[in-house]
């Protein structure tokens, strides 16, 4: 999306300002406010396209600006922390963000995470690693340029984890993200939608490895291996 509007929340100015500096020259427009009330007030006065919010934010934190603006703010939101342990990342996502970056991190994977999600908010086609790309307007993740015959939960499970490489996922998680209409069904038939998953991508040992089990948690896409 070319001159797409960009919301940097965040309370570190050199940050902020390097931030700015790579979205503007990604083709971007770039808003930097460095506190979660003042961004909150601007956000509901200012059409945006994506946010970047910071975790640690002075007064209103960055979870509790994602929560408050998730009310009525449709737009993606990446959300930016040093705080690297799991229960952080899983907290971010039920807060409403579409993605998790850690610091420290490029600006460079940054600006390509942005692309990302606004790519994927267009509905266009994705291009997440090497080997796979999402095009959710046909409901088809491409490996190596030929489609995969997935079911429509299969779909929806391996196009949000490749769309979001590093990110652990809890089954409840993907549960969700696999079962729109919110049945009751338990956690562990993910375990099996994975499996089905995995034997699909098995011409390709590679791909298939790039479906991580994370031990006590649920699963993650490993970009590295890819």
């Amino acid at each position: 999306m070319e001159n797409a509007h960009i919301l940097v929340v965040e309370d570190d100015a050199k940050i902020a300002a390097l931030l700015a500096d790579y979205l503007q020259a990604g083709g971007y427009r770039a808003t930097c406010i460095a506190d979660g009330a003042q961004a909150l007030a601007w956000l509901r006065a200012t059409p945006v396209d994506l946010v970047l919010l910071d975790l640690m934010l002075p007064g209103m934190d960055g979870l509790e600006l994602c929560k408050a603006a998730r009310a009525f703010l449709q737009a993606p939101i990446i959300m930016l922390t040093a705080r690297v342990d799991e229960i952080d990342r899983l907290l971010g996502l039920e807060a409403g963000a579409d993605d998790y970056v850690c610091k420290p991190f490029s600006p460079r994977e940054v600006v390509a995470r942005v692309r990302a999600q606004l790519r994927r908010a267009s509905g266009a086609l994705v291009q997440a690693a090497p080997l796979f790309a999402v095009d959710r307007t046909s409901m088809r993740v491409l490996l190596a340029g030929a489609p995969l015959p997935l079911t429509p939960v299969e779909f929806r499970l391996l196009a949000e984890l490749i769309e979001h490489p590093e990110r652990v996922y809890s089954r409840q998680q993907l549960l969700d993200v696999a079962h729109e209409d919110l049945r009751d069904i338990s956690d562990r038939t993910v375990d099996s939608h994975i499996k089905n998953i995995r034997r699909k991508l098995a011409a390709r040992p590679a791909a298939a490895e790039c479906l991580q089990s994370v031990y006590g948690v649920g699963y993650r896409f490993e970009l590295a291996i890819c």
